[in-house]
């Protein structure tokens, strides 16, 4: 009974998350355009006219009005420290799309940010649940790795939001693999971080993809805030003081699973400032080398972009499961993790830019499907359109 009642709180506090931000979403645009809080189109952007960059601030809204109705059924002082951490990052994140922060100040501001947030929840990477026979970490290694680990999540999030959808789509697809774990496990305030998540951006989604007087950024604070979402998740999955490892079956690995849900954010990421660094430049200097970059070079449509990047993501998924199904040991189903995550990314564009310099058949057959993936006349979309509009 009590977990019935779990659940149904649950589902309260993702719907009244999602009903918050489809209410507010038009007025935070409104006010965006007014004030001109907008993202200008320039070499390296893609879109070609001006669009509202505060999303993030109407995913925020849906996010603490979820969390304060599921405070009815579910515990949630937890995530208080989290939300916290989401909220100075949204801030930071709106500094930064209005006046441009200097790289280097942001990534102190959010190293102090992980610090707080290890310092205040007691809750770090403190463990390898088993990963090469190691399980609890000391602290003057759990603290250092977690800080670099959340930090490089963050940036990882803020760098895939290049197309329309794919950070919000990624971190709605993250909320559901690790919502159900959290919900399995038993872990009910992380579930309801996970389910409050997913209310928050789905309205947010629609109008990004679909809309388009009712277009708007999330922006680097709704970037950088979904990105101490899902280091949360992350974190909560691989700590000991996290609930997951006792209550899940034998044999799975948690921090395989973990990286591979995070699979194309945090190795394409890596792909991309290793090759930065390597030409001697800036790892934090913009450029268009990222995957979904690659796609759209090749064709694709935005939402075709971001549905090939997170199907991309969806192989490594379930490369691990079928590892873990198959009673490969907790090592065997990280390297399989990594191996995959590894090929994806990096091999996958390797090959594609070789290809489309020699306009190889690969290429050849990679733009005809792009070619097919303009919607944009069809009378569907139109309709889509002028629904997401008149909301807007």
């Amino acid at each position: 009974m009590e977990q019935t009642v779990l659940l149904v709180g649950l589902l309260i506090a993702f719907a009244v998350a999602l009903a918050v931000t489809a209410l507010t979403h038009p007025r935070v645009a409104k006010f965006a355009q007014k004030r001109n809080i907008v993202d200008n189109p320039n070499a390296r952007k893609l879109q070609r006219n001006p669009v509202p960059v505060m999303g993030g601030v109407a995913v925020f809204f849906g996010l603490v009005s979820g969390l304060c109705v599921s405070g009815i059924f579910v515990n949630v002082n937890e995530l208080l420290p989290v939300i916290v951490a989401m909220s100075v990052m949204l801030c930071v994140g709106v500094i930064d799309d209005v006046s441009e922060l200097s790289p280097w100040l942001r990534f102190v501001i959010e190293i102090a940010v992980v610090l707080m947030l290890i310092f205040t929840t007691h809750i770090s990477l403190d463990s390898l649940q088993g990963l090469w026979g190691f399980y609890d970490l000391p602290l003057w290694l759990s603290v250092p790795l977690t800080v670099f680990a959340v930090v490089g999540m963050i940036n990882a999030i803020n760098l895939i939001d290049g197309v329309d959808g794919l950070s919000s789509g990624f971190c709605m697809m993250a909320s559901i693999a690790f919502g159900a774990l959290f919900i399995m496990t038993g872990n009910y305030d992380m579930a309801v971080l996970a389910a409050i998540t997913l209310g928050s951006l789905m309205p947010f989604f629609f109008h990004n993809v679909f809309g388009d007087k009712s277009k708007m950024f999330i922006g680097d604070g709704g970037s950088l805030m979904m990105g101490v979402a899902m280091s949360a998740y992350v974190v909560a999955v691989i700590s000991v003081r996290g609930e997951a490892f006792d209550a899940m079956p034998d044999g799975m690995g948690l921090v395989a699973f973990t990286m591979a849900v995070m699979a194309v954010p945090v190795f394409d990421t890596l792909r991309v400032m290793t090759m930065r660094i390597l030409r001697r430049t800036s790892p934090f200097r913009p450029d268009k080398t990222h995957l979904h970059h690659l796609f759209i070079d090749l064709g694709f449509s935005h939402i075709a972009t971001t549905l090939s990047v997170l199907s991309l993501n969806l192989l490594v998924v379930l490369a691990w499961l079928i590892a873990y199904l198959a009673g490969a040991s907790i090592d065997v189903q990280f390297y399989v993790v990594i191996v995959s995550s590894v090929v994806v990314t990096a091999i996958f564009y390797k090959v594609m830019r070789m290809q489309m310099a020699c306009n190889g058949i690969l290429a050849r057959a990679m733009r005809k499907m792009a070619a097919r993936s303009h919607y944009q006349e069809r009378t569907s979309w139109k309709r889509l359109q002028q629904i997401m509009d008149k909301r807007g």
